[in-house]
């Protein structure tokens, strides 16, 4: 029976570490548009801005509803903690993208 549980603590672990590297992926194309959002006010259109606060809600219902497994080590639980901040701090840049459209 140890056997198993260890077998599925691994793989459990494995694949919420995956989950979080995608959900880290997101974050980093998020931030690409913002800043290229920035750069170039054309861009900043009623549908763009309506698009990218989708993915922010969604990403952030995603990082917010994350149940760490128990077993993860400190590492794990700082990194949703950091991708957490770092929505956080993308959604405050987007609001300064916006609010200058």
């Amino acid at each position: 029976m140890a056997l198993i549980k260890e077998g599925f603590e691994k793989e459990t672990l494995e694949a919420w570490r995956t989950y979080t590297v995608a959900l880290e992926k997101s974050l980093e194309k998020l931030e690409q548009d913002i800043n290229e959002a920035s750069e170039m006010s054309d861009t900043c259109t009623g549908e763009w801005c309506a698009a990218t606060e989708h993915v922010i809600d969604e990403l952030g219902n995603a990082l917010f509803s994350i149940s760490e497994p128990r077993w993860a080590d400190k590492s794990d639980s700082d990194k949703i903690k950091a991708l957490k901040r770092r929505l956080h701090d993308l959604y405050a840049k987007y609001k300064g993208v916006t609010s200058s459209i």
